[in-house]
């Protein structure tokens, strides 16, 4: 939890994506980001988010509660790079093992393209699927990660509730949406 408090003290300036085609959204809002330790100890963290998809590549900033950007990941088939305000930089096929190596814990990046979005990841395949009258995905288990989704605008949930139980450890990730295009 330490080297995500590190993370989130970084800051660098957004840069929007550039050349957007149909596929590209972008979401605005805050996190919580709570472990708790079989030993009782809970370690917190929260924030502010802001991701920019063009469809193919996208840009996650992450800011401290005062609003200053802490740190970006960058993601794009094949590579994603997390880079801290110190210039501290990271590399990893994949954006998942990219949160696993610098943050010692799996959290669910490339999966939020997808959720953020109100839709299931491709891979791995979900499970305990319920849906809304609408059909919009509303709780379902996948990756590991239970999630509901709820509050949905026109371009997804504005509330995504995302548990994982780990041996010794429960991660709980809370994103609330104030702004989207």
């Amino acid at each position: 939890m330490a080297l995500l408090a590190a993370l989130l003290a970084a800051c660098t300036t957004p840069k929007p994506i550039e050349g957007a085609g149909a596929d590209a959204f972008s979401r605005v809002g805050r996190f919580a980001l709570t472990v708790n330790e079989a030993g009782g100890q809970q370690n917190a963290v929260q924030g502010g988010f802001s991701w920019s998809d063009d469809g193919r590549r996208y840009v996650l900033d992450l800011t401290n509660p005062l609003g200053s950007t802490e740190a970006r990941v960058e993601g794009r088939p094949g590579a994603a790079t997390l880079t801290k305000a110190d210039g501290t930089r990271y590399v990893a096929d994949n954006p998942d093992g990219l949160a696993a190596e610098v943050l010692g814990s799996s959290v669910p990046v490339s999966g939020l393209r997808d959720w953020l979005r109100g839709k299931l990841a491709a891979q791995p395949q979900a499970s305990d699927v319920s849906s809304d009258e609408l059909g919009r995905p509303v709780a379902f288990e996948q990756g590991g990660w239970r999630a509901r989704l709820s509050r949905y605008d026109a371009l997804g949930p504005q509330l995504l509730v995302l548990e994982r139980q780990e041996p010794g450890r429960r991660i709980m990730l809370r994103l609330v949406v104030n702004q989207s295009s």
